[in-house]
């Protein structure tokens, strides 16, 4: 599959704030879904730099958003019709200059399937805490 990996445009933004609500609704069954907004997309994003991953038919896969100062990768989402097809991957390996730089993120302790994402592509625990969404783990990545 081939992906593109590009900044996000005008046009994308309703798509991003769908697949951002939409899974989290799915993902986080343990929150209450109403406490989940559309206007989260915006506002969650705030101040990061969004990469966007657009299938080869240009249909919007997901997204990734980081925080450059702290080298924190806030947010990775892809739309469930996605997943498992290597646009994950691509959104890390397209991080400025992945796999030289140290990146961290916090992964929710309830959200397997991220922590395992994770974790298969180099991330390692280095602490841990609690949100409102639940436990969480910090993960790292450190360069080879």
């Amino acid at each position: 599959m081939t992906w593109t990996i590009r900044p996000p445009r005008a046009e994308d933004q309703e798509m991003l704030a769908e697949i951002y609500l939409s899974v989290r609704r799915e993902t986080f069954v343990w929150v209450d879904p109403g406490k989940f907004y559309r206007e989260d997309f915006a506002a969650h994003t705030n101040g990061e730099t969004v990469f966007v991953c657009a299938h080869e038919n240009g249909s919007v896969a997901g997204f990734l958003s980081l925080w450059p100062e702290d080298d924190f990768i806030h947010m990775l989402y892809i739309s469930p019709e996605f997943q498992g097809q290597g646009a994950g991957t691509a959104l890390l390996h397209a991080l400025p200059e992945w796999p030289q730089h140290r990146y961290r993120l916090k992964c929710l302790v309830k959200n397997r399937r991220a922590k395992a994402f994770y974790l298969a592509h180099g991330f390692h625990v280095t602490g841990n805490g609690t949100s409102p969404e639940g436990d969480y783990e910090e993960l790292s990545f450190f360069p080879a």
